[in-house]
C-alpha cells in the first residue's frame, strides 16, 4: 500500500462498515466480481474486520443479488436512493451531497464509503474511499465522445477535489494516475485484485458444460464484454488468417453485448464474422453463468484477453489461478499481471495472434480440467489485507480532516 500520510498497520482495530454500490453484472461483469471476490477474501483473511454493506437498487432482481448474501458478515440493502433515476448525482454536485444515499449510509452505521463511479458528494459526512479503475477516457479518448470523456474526469477530480483517499488496482495504473494528475495530495493505495472462485462454482460437470454450448474438446476461450476496447476484432482477423491456412480453431466469446457507446457493436461484428465464413470458428455463447464461465475457463486451450486497455484484468486474474495458459495482448497492465506466464502480441498484431493461437491449437498436449492452484491463498489474502489497510488510511484521514 502507499499512502501519503505513512503507513497504517492492519492490526485489530475493531470492525469497519464499509457501503457499496452494487455493479450489475450485466452492466460490468469485471466490476461484479471484484465486489464478490473483494468480499469473500474479506471474509476468509479478514474476518471481524470489515462489514460489507451492499446497497442496491429497490428494483433489483433479488435473486442477482443472492450470491452476495451467501458469503459470511455481507449484508444487502435494497433502497430507491440507489434507483438509476434517483436524482441523487445532481443533488451532490450542486448541493454537495447526495442526501437520500448519506440518510441509508447514516441509517446502517456506516464507516466508510467505497466510491465507484458515482459522486456523492463533497460534503458527505463518511470518510470516501474512491476506486478509479483505470484511465481508458485519457488512453484511449477516441473510444469516448467529447462529452464522456469531461463527466468522466470531471468525476474523477471532483473526488480528488474532495479529498477523497484513491484506490487503484495496479501499479499500471498508480503510473497513470501520477501523470494525469500529477502533484495531488490524496492518499493513494493500490490493492491487486486477486480471486479464488467459491467452491459452488466449481461445481458444474466441465464435459457436460462444454457440450451444453456446443463446443469441441480444444477450444479458446474470450470471456470479454464487447466493448469497443476489448478489441474482439484482432481476434476476428486472426481467425480468417487461420481459416484462410486450412486450420480449424475455435474462439468461444461470452459476455454482456452492451455496449453504450455504440449500440450496434457487437451486430457490426458479428455480420463480420458471418461475411468472413468463421461462424463455427468464432462462437458468441451468450451471457452465460457463472458457473460455466469457470468450467470454460478452466478446460481451454488457452485464455484469450486481446484489450487495448485495462487497469486491472479479472480475466487474467482468473486465469492464473487455474494455471490456465495465457494469450495476451500486449498492454503494460497484462505484463504487470502474467509476466512470463503469458504469450504476447501487439494490439493490431493479427497475424502474430493467428502465431500463438496456431501453435497452442496443434500441441500434443490434452486437453485437462484443471484446478486452482497451491499458494493462491497468499495471493488473496494479500488483496484482502491491502482492502483492509486501504480502508483504516481513508478512517485515519477522516480523522485527521474533522
Amino acid at each position: 500500500m502507499r499512502g501519503g500520510s505513512g503507513n497504517v498497520s492492519v492490526a485489530e482495530r475493531g470492525t469497519r462498515r464499509v457501503a457499496f454500490t452494487y455493479i450489475s453484472r450485466r452492466q460490468w461483469a469485471g466490476g461484479y466480481k471484484y465486489q464478490l471476490n473483494l468480499f469473500a477474501a474479506l471474509a476468509r483473511h479478514c474476518p471481524g474486520r470489515i462489514v460489507p454493506v451492499l446497497f442496491a437498487a429497490a428494483s433489483e432482481p433479488v435473486a442477482e443479488l443472492a450470491p452476495f448474501s451467501t458469503i459470511s458478515g455481507v449484508e444487502v440493502v435494497q433502497s430507491e436512493a440507489f434507483d438509476r433515476q434517483h436524482a441523487g448525482l445532481a443533488a451532490a454536485v450542486v448541493t454537495g451531497i447526495d442526501h437520500g444515499a448519506s440518510d441509508a449510509f447514516k441509517e446502517r452505521r456506516i464507516d466508510v464509503v467505497f466510491e465507484n463511479a458515482r459522486f456523492f458528494g463533497w460534503r458527505l459526512p463518511i470518510p470516501a474511499l474512491a476506486w478509479f479503475p483505470d484511465f481508458q477516457h485519457v488512453k484511449l479518448p477516441g473510444l469516448f465522445s467529447p462529452f464522456a470523456r469531461f463527466r468522466r474526469d470531471l468525476g474523477f477530480r471532483a473526488q480528488i477535489a474532495s479529498g477523497r483517499s484513491i484506490l487503484l488496482s495496479s501499479e499500471s495504473a498508480l503510473a497513470d494516475f501520477r501523470t494525469v494528475y500529477p502533484g495531488v495530495r490524496n492518499t493513494v493505495a493500490v490493492a491487486r485484485f486477486a480471486t479464488e472462485p467459491s467452491p459452488d462454482l466449481l461445481a458444474v460437470d466441465v464435459a457436460a458444460a462444454i457440450a451444453e454450448h456446443g463446443l469441441p474438446k480444444r477450444f479458446f476461450y474470450l470471456p470479454n464484454q464487447f466493448w469497443r476496447h476489448k478489441n474482439h476484432p484482432v481476434v476476428i482477423e486472426a481467425l480468417t488468417i487461420l481459416k484462410r491456412r486450412g486450420l480449424n480453431v475455435v474462439v468461444a466469446a461470452s459476455g454482456s453485448t452492451e455496449e453504450p457507446r455504440k449500440s450496434d457493436y457487437f451486430g457490426g461484428l458479428m455480420r463480420e464474422v458471418a461475411e468472413r465464413g468463421i461462424e463455427t470458428h468464432f462462437r458468441y455463447l451468450g451471457m452465460i453463468p457463472l458457473a460455466h464461465v469457470y468450467a470454460l475457463l478452466r478446460s481451454s486451450l488457452a485464455l484469450i484477453n486481446p484489450s487495448q486497455f485495462e487497469g486491472w484484468s479479472t480475466t487474467v486474474e482468473e486465469a492464473k489461478s487455474f494455471g490456465v495458459p495465457m494469450i495476451l495482448s500486449d498492454i503494460p497492465v497484462h505484463r504487470e499481471q502474467a509476466g512470463a506466464g503469458g504469450r504476447y502480441f501487439g494490439l493490431d498484431d493479427a497475424e502474430m495472434l493467428a502465431k500463438h493461437l496456431a501453435a497452442a491449437s496443434q500441441s500434443s498436449e490434452t486437453p485437462a480440467v484443471r484446478n486452482l492452484l497451491p499458494g493462491l491463498d497468499k495471493r488473496v489474502a494479500a488483496f484482502a489485507l491491502d482492502f483492509v489497510a486501504a480502508v483504516e488510511q481513508c478512517v485515519l484521514r477522516g480523522a485527521r480532516r474533522s
